[in-house]
């Protein structure tokens, strides 16, 4: 697979080839010098997967059935481990640094996030004390990551003889996944994934990333939300907006509502005005400030109009001027600009 095949792989959602994800699994066991496991039972989601190892019940109540020792360390972390000392050795240090920047690096950074939410939102779920929380997150350590491995398998390419042949093939059709000496946990993709040009999840009207067994994820630019929360936002007035108290709540109300808007419609007063702009400050509480400077194109629009730009500052900005200059990266005193765009 070359590398957007792996982004794909990473990123891909709805059911995957179940077959060719087991055959995968019992190659990883064959590659490890192990016997393959007796059964595989299938999850929709990680989150169910690691119900069904804290209850040892499947779904429809059945019994899990014996698990066995664990065995992610020899069949995927030390296979792992061996390939990238060989790589690294071929290549050496600089070469193999520039290779991993080029392969996996970014595609490992985006992935890292949404493997990162994913974990939160199942001890979330599932961590009703500090006891059952640290049994969640042993169990998180135990699971290979299927899909989201696609982020490291990228930079070695797996050739049908590679020691990664079978974690490869899981990668492509399935999720996380658990491996036992006696049973293997395989978890499906979600259903759906909605992230922003940042690899964050985002979404406005429902789930950023959802599994065919009901677990969600919400998210604003990346941001945790409730559920429920989504639902008010296009209800938000300014008055709601500076009566919550979670300031990062506010935050993704106020980027949804929009700043410039917000600005407008709360009564906020302008703090200073120069030939630049105009600088508006809103003080909001167990928060910082915001605020904004008020701009006009100077190059009309094709209507003869011109466009008002609000462009957010830091809140330790006191003039018109230092907002502008702070916006293309230099002070003040040395903002000459001949053309305000």
């Amino acid at each position: 697979m070359d590398q957007g095949s792996w982004r794909t792989a990473a990123a891909a959602t709805g059911p995957g080839d179940r077959a060719a994800a087991e055959e995968g699994v019992r190659l990883a066991y064959r590659r490890a010098g192990l016997a393959e496991p007796e059964r595989v039972v299938w999850a929709r989601s990680p989150l169910e997967a690691v119900r069904m190892l804290m209850t040892a019940t499947q779904p429809d109540g059945s019994p899990l059935g014996a698990l066995g020792a664990g065995v992610r360390n020899a069949v995927w972390s030390a296979p792992w481990a061996a390939e990238r000392e060989r790589l690294h050795a071929q290549l050496g240090p600089e070469r193999w640094s520039g290779h991993w920047r080029a392969t996996g690096a970014g595609l490992w950074e985006s992935t890292r996030m949404l493997v990162d939410r994913v974990r939160a939102g199942i001890v979330e779920e599932l961590g009703a004390d500090r006891k059952e929380e640290a049994r969640v997150r042993l169990l998180l350590l135990d699971a290979a990551l299927g899909q989201h491995d696609a982020a490291w398998l990228c930079a070695f390419e797996p050739g049908d003889d590679s020691p990664l042949a079978g974690l490869a093939a899981v990668a492509r059709d399935a999720g996380w996944w658990w491996p036992y000496e006696k049973t293997v946990v395989l978890s499906e993709r979600p259903l759906t994934l909605h992230r922003d040009e940042a690899g964050r999840l985002d979404r406005g009207d429902g789930p950023a990333l959802g599994y065919a067994d009901g677990f969600e994820l919400y998210a604003w630019r990346g941001m945790p939300v409730p559920k429920d929360f989504l639902d008010d936002l296009t209800a938000l007035t300014p008055e709601r907006i500076r009566d919550e108290e979670n300031a990062e709540l506010r935050r993704v109300m106020l980027e949804f509502y929009g700043y410039d808007r917000y600005l407008e419609e709360s009564g906020a007063v302008p703090v200073h005005r120069d030939e630049t702009g105009v600088l508006w400050r809103v003080q909001l509480v167990g928060d910082e400030d915001v605020v904004m400077v008020e701009v006009v194109n100077s190059t009309p629009e094709p209507d003869g109009s011109s466009r008002t730009y609000w462009l957010r500052v830091p809140p330790t900005t006191r003039t018109a001027r230092e907002g502008v200059a702070w916006t293309f990266g230099v002070e003040a005193e040395v903002y000459e600009p001949l053309r305000q765009t």
